[in-house]
């Protein structure tokens, strides 16, 4: 299978890894529209510098391709998913599907009417200590879940578009999370309420702190708080969860799973083994979806659900009222 990489700087890097380690995808052609960026990954990675070029639509002219990795930032995702969608491409597209509910629905739109394939790389659900965690919620084994809560507190100093962002911590990283909320939980939220502020030391434009309360529709309140100018004492990112259940309680703390049932000790809960993770296990189930036809999860029609708590989140920070969720 051969794919064009849309972007190969910056998180491009990890997908040059995947793809570079695959056994059974290899480059077709990249598309990047910074000189100074290509000429440090054809030295950094040995890439074909003829391979590369300026536009996807030269780049799908240029070569043949089974599929296309979208690693644009998230006000290009549009044009470079659609461009693909409507050549016949399957797209694997980075996260967030794109960087409005309406941009995100012209992608579903265009994945619906003409009938390609087109994924969303939300790679924490492929994570051992999520799998864990998920694993010890089926289990059953803290009965009915009530409540969850997550926290969540990071620094990173990225640069770039991130830290001009209006709302970075819940449009750029949160995704993540909330995704995973509806990933556990087997259920999509039908209300939510949130504050988002900036502290003083940040640096970022856009409020990088918030906290917000989700209703799901099996019943269950998760409450989180997360911030990305934390000045120490950090989670990891994949964030702590607790779940409170009739029977005890599930937890994750620092990427290591619990299980404690009332009246007795906390239990570790052995990792789960996984042979492919993050990227390495997205980039195997897109080449599967596309040379099998096997359903892959994360797919645009889906995920837009994900994405759409973050733009009710921003809708609640903006007008301080609950929203109340439609159904996708």
């Amino acid at each position: 299978m051969k794919v064009i990489q849309v972007g190969i700087g910056g998180m491009g890097n990890a997908w040059l890894r995947a793809v570079l380690a695959s056994p059974v995808i290899e480059y077709a052609g990249f598309v990047e529209v910074s000189e100074k960026v290509a000429a440090e990954q054809v030295e950094k990675y040995g890439l074909d510098g003829s391979r590369i070029y300026k536009s996807v639509e030269e780049a799908i002219k240029a070569v043949a391709a089974d599929g296309l990795i979208n690693v644009t930032p998230p006000q290009f995702h549009k044009a470079v998913s659609i461009t693909a969608l409507e050549a016949g491409i399957p797209v694997l597209s980075e996260k967030p599907l794109a960087d409005t509910r309406a941009t995100a629905q012209e992608i579903v739109d265009a994945a619906n009417r003409t009938g390609i394939l087109h994924m969303v790389t939300q790679n924490y659900r492929y994570k051992p200590p999520i799998q864990t965690l998920k694993n010890a919620l089926d289990s059953g084994v803290a009965g009915e879940i009530g409540a969850v809560h997550v926290e969540f507190f990071k620094g990173p100093h990225f640069g770039g578009f991130r830290e001009e962002m209006a709302y970075p911590l819940i449009i750029d990283m949160s995704i993540h999370h909330f995704d995973l909320m509806r990933f556990f939980l087997g259920s999509d939220p039908i209300r939510v309420f949130g504050r988002s502020w900036n502290p003083p030391w940040s640096w970022y434009k856009g409020d990088a702190s918030a906290a917000v309360v989700l209703d799901f529709a099996n019943g269950v309140t998760v409450s989180y708080d997360g911030s990305w100018c934390s000045q120490g004492r950090e989670t990891d990112w994949n964030a702590n969860w607790r779940f409170e259940g009739s029977q005890g309680v599930v937890a994750m703390v620092d990427s290591q799973v619990y299980t404690q049932l009332t009246g007795a000790e906390p239990t570790l809960v052995e990792t789960v083994p996984m042979t492919r993770t993050d990227q390495d296990y997205l980039l195997h189930e897109f080449y599967e979806a596309v040379t099998q036809g096997k359903p892959p999860v994360t797919t645009c029609q889906d995920n837009i659900k994900s994405l759409g708590i973050v733009f009710d989140v921003v809708q609640s920070f903006e007008t301080g009222q609950v929203i109340q969720i439609t159904t996708n």
